[in-house]
C-alpha cells in the first residue's frame, strides 16, 4: 500500500536540495565576505610594511612592437654605433681641384658627401660634407661661390673656407655656422710645391673651434637613402634586370636600370677636370680617376691629434672609390666678371645615378635653398641612394654624361 503526500507537505530529497543550496549561498557569501577583507587587509600591510620586508614580485612584460635598432647616419646612410653620431656636427670644406698644387686633397676620402662643380676658367671644386671626421689633415681649404652654399645648407654645417666671392660672403653672414681663414683653427703647410693650396685643418682643430663656439651638432637633412640590406638587394650581381620604360610625355623608351662597367663626366671645358668612374664589383664602388687615366688618389691620414703637419709627412695616397656617383645637368654660364660661374641650384633637370653596378636615369629637384635635392627615375618615382660615401657631378648643359 503506497503512502499519500499532501500537496503542501514536501519530499525528504527536496528539503534536502533546498538546505544544502542555503548552506552553499552562505558559504560563497562568507568566502567573499573573507576574500574582501583580506584583500583590504594585505593592501593595508602593503602601506605600512617596509619595502625591504616584501617579497620581490615579478610581473610579466606587456608585449610591445620591438623597434628597429639599426641606427643610420643622415649623411651616408651607413649604420652607426648611436644617436650621437647622427646629431655630430658636420663640415662644409671648400676643397680646391686646380693643377697648382691643390692635388693630392687630404681627407677628401672621409667626407660623406661630395659636390663637384666649376669654380672657376673651368676648374672644378669640391664642396665637401664630413660628419665624425678623424682625419689628421684635411683640405687644402679655399674660396667659397653661392652655389656650394646652397648645396650645403640643408646640411646644417659649418661652411669652412677662405674667403669667397661676394655674393656668398654676403650670404654666408646671415645666420650661417661659418669658419674663414682663422689661424686658431687653420694653419698653412711649407710645401713649396702646392703653392697657395697649403691652407689646412685637423678633425681635432674642428671640433675644438665647434665647442668654443657654442655650434653644437647638426640636423641634416640628407638624401633618401637605401639601408645596406636594400642596397645589397639591389646589386646588378644579386639578379636585378634591366627595365625599360616609356616616358608618357615624349614617348621615348630609356634604359632605367643597367649593368655598367664605367662612366664619364665631362665638365665640357678643360679635359684635365673631365673625371672617369670604373665600378669595382668586389668593393661595390666606383674608382675615381682623370681622363688621363690617372688615379685621383687622396692624402688618407688616420689620427686627428698627430700636430699642425703637411699632409706629405704624416698620410699614405689612396684611391677615392665613392658607393654613389650621381651626374646632374644644371643651368651653368660664365658670371658677369667673365671668370667665375654661375650655377642655378633651385629647379630641376636631368639626373643619372650610378650605383651597385647600374645606371638610373631620371631627373633632379631641389625647391628652395633649405630643402636637399631629390632624385627621380624615368617613372617618376624618387631614387634612394645607396648607402656610403656619395659624390654629386655638377655638369653644364654642354657637358656631357656616358656610361657603359
Amino acid at each position: 500500500m503506497s503512502e499519500k503526500t499532501s500537496k503542501n507537505q514536501k519530499t525528504p530529497l527536496k528539503s534536502t536540495k533546498k538546505a544544502c543550496g542555503k548552506l552553499r549561498n552562505k558559504i560563497f557569501f562568507g568566502v567573499g565576505i573573507c576574500g574582501l577583507i583580506g584583500g583590504l587587509a594585505c593592501a593595508l600591510v602593503g602601506l605600512l610594511t617596509p619595502r625591504e620586508m616584501l617579497p620581490d614580485l615579478v610581473f610579466p612584460e606587456v608585449p610591445s612592437k620591438k623597434a628597429d635598432n639599426n641606427i643610420y647616419s643622415n649623411l651616408t646612410g651607413l649604420a652607426v654605433s648611436s644617436e650621437t653620431e647622427v646629431k655630430a656636427p658636420a663640415y662644409c670644406i671648400q676643397t680646391p681641384n686646380g693643377m697648382d698644387g691643390a692635388r693630392p686633397q687630404a681627407g677628401l676620402n672621409q667626407a660623406g658627401v661630395v659636390f663637384e662643380a666649376i669654380a672657376e676658367a673651368g676648374i672644378t671644386r669640391f664642396a665637401a660634407i664630413y660628419q665624425n671626421p678623424t682625419s689628421a689633415v684635411i683640405g687644402p681649404i679655399r674660396s667659397l661661390r653661392l652655389y656650394y652654399l646652397e648645396w650645403d645648407t640643408p646640411f646644417d654645417c659649418t661652411i669652412v673656407h677662405a674667403g669667397g666671392a661676394p655674393d656668398a660672403l654676403a650670404a654666408v653672414a646671415r645666420g650661417y655656422k661659418d669658419l674663414t681663414e682663422d689661424y686658431s683653427y687653420m694653419y698653412r703647410g711649407s710645401v713649396a710645391a702646392r703653392r697657395w693650396n697649403n691652407l689646412f685643418t685637423t678633425a681635432g682643430l674642428l671640433a675644438q673651434m665647434n665647442d668654443n663656439r657654442g655650434y653644437g651638432g647638426a640636423e641634416i637633412n640628407g638624401f633618401s637613402r637605401l639601408t645596406p640590406e636594400e642596397s645589397l638587394a639591389a646589386r646588378v650581381d644579386a639578379g636585378a634586370t634591366k627595365l625599360a620604360i616609356t616616358e608618357p610625355a615624349t614617348g621615348n623608351t630609356s634604359e632605367v636600370k643597367a649593368a655598367v662597367n664605367s662612366v664619364a663626366v665631362d665638365f665640357g671645358g678643360l679635359v684635365n677636370f673631365n673625371v672617369r668612374y670604373n665600378y669595382d664589383a668586389d668593393s661595390n664602388s666606383y674608382l675615381r680617376s682623370y681622363e688621363s687615366g690617372a688615379a685621383h688618389e687622396v692624402y688618407a691620414c688616420p689620427g686627428e691629434d698627430l700636430g699642425e703637419k703637411n699632409p706629405e709627412a704624416v698620410c699614405q695616397l689612396q684611391q677615392l672609390a665613392p658607393s654613389v656617383v650621381v651626374a646632374m645637368e644644371v643651368s651653368e654660364h660664365r658670371a658677369s666678371d667673365d671668370y667665375h660661374e654661375d650655377i642655378t641650384t633651385i629647379g630641376s633637370g636631368k639626373a643619372w645615378v650610378f650605383q651597385n653596378g647600374q645606371a638610373i636615369t631620371g631627373t633632379w629637384s631641389k625647391s628652395s635653398i633649405k630643402d636637399q635635392i631629390k632624385f627621380f627615375d624615368a617613372s617618376g618615382v624618387e631614387i634612394k641612394l645607396a648607402p656610403g660615401q656619395t659624390f654629386v657631378e655638377a655638369v653644364p648643359a654642354y657637358g656631357d654624361v656616358t656610361y657603359n
